[in-house]
């Protein structure tokens, strides 16, 4: 999950940000929801296997693989697991409240 924030030397007016969040991104398709969290779930994955192999070439004391490249990969993992968990209690909530809804 790409958690990157673009940052500007000045601020940004209401109808800026307006219309940085609407506007197409170069290079990036149109894509829905479903794809987007699809995408945000497999870079997660991603990043939860990239520090499971740091941790096992710590493990087997490679030389090439720092114990403070382990601990970040290992952080940046739990990070983007507990946001994709937070967005899915959201969505769960979300779900409940249209179910309890009265037509």
């Amino acid at each position: 999950m790409d958690l990157r924030i673009n940052s500007t030397q000045f601020p940004l007016t209401g109808t800026q940000v307006a219309r940085r969040v609407t506007a197409p991104q170069e290079g990036v398709q149109e894509a829905g929801f479903s794809s987007a969290f699809k995408n945000a779930l497999q870079s997660v994955s991603a990043a939860q296997d990239q520090a499971s192999g740091l941790q096992r070439e710590v493990q087997l004391e490679n030389p090439n693989v720092s114990i403070e490249e382990t601990m970040v990969a290992m952080q940046k993992a739990q990070i983007g697991f507990q946001a994709t968990l937070h967005v899915r209690n959201r969505m769960v909530q979300a779900y409940t409240d249209i179910m309890n809804m009265q037509v």
